[in-house]
């Protein structure tokens, strides 16, 4: 679907975490995997990190860490359990539980997935950059926030991802636009 971008380790929060896999078209869809050599040690602070962000989440588990993980993600998450089919070693793939949209996204986080000259672009295209032209980014993007709808802010960062054009080469960026290094980040 060209109207659809798959995103491998996208960064959120200003790359303090990293979802494996995120889908970005009509919604936000992120995907959590983890494999029997993976610990869940870090799902629960990734859960609260991606449900700030995603319009749907699903976490994608072997049967080892099935009740583990169906314990510590929220109930709107989808499960999916990864088996292996020993014949032809492929993966079988059984949903365990479907997901749901997210109630509670955070408008400013979601923002926070725009770089700042995004930010800036979506705040004029609405004529709401009057006194933030020169603000930094997490100025920008509490104002876009409160300017815009959750539904047009969705569409607006949405739209404005599956737009960019080499950006997986550009390093991460904090909130004032400094280099991240990788160790900041988590998968």
């Amino acid at each position: 679907n060209p109207d659809t971008l798959v995103v491998e380790e996208m960064g959120i929060h200003f790359g303090a975490a990293r979802v494996d896999v995120a889908v970005v078209n009509g919604a936000l869809h992120g995907f959590e995997i983890k494999s029997d050599a993976d610990r869940l040690g870090r799902l629960p602070r990734q859960a609260l990190a991606y449900s700030q962000v995603f319009d749907y989440m699903t976490v994608v588990v072997t049967t080892r860490l099935l009740s583990g993980a169906v314990e510590i993600v929220p109930d709107w998450w989808g499960v999916i359990e990864a088996t292996e089919n020993e014949r032809t070693e492929a993966a079988i793939l059984k949903e365990r539980r479907r997901g749901r949209r997210n109630p509670s996204a955070s408008p400013t986080a979601v923002a926070g997935l725009l770089w700042r000259e995004e930010l800036l672009a979506a705040l004029e295209s609405v004529g709401a950059s009057v006194g933030v032209r020169t603000s930094d980014r997490v100025t920008l993007q509490h104002r876009l926030a409160e300017v815009l709808s959750s539904e047009e802010l969705g569409s607006a960062v949405r739209s404005t991802i599956r737009a960019r054009r080499g950006w997986r080469e550009s390093p991460a960026h904090g909130p004032n636009g400094e280099p991240c290094s990788p160790r900041h980040t988590s998968s």
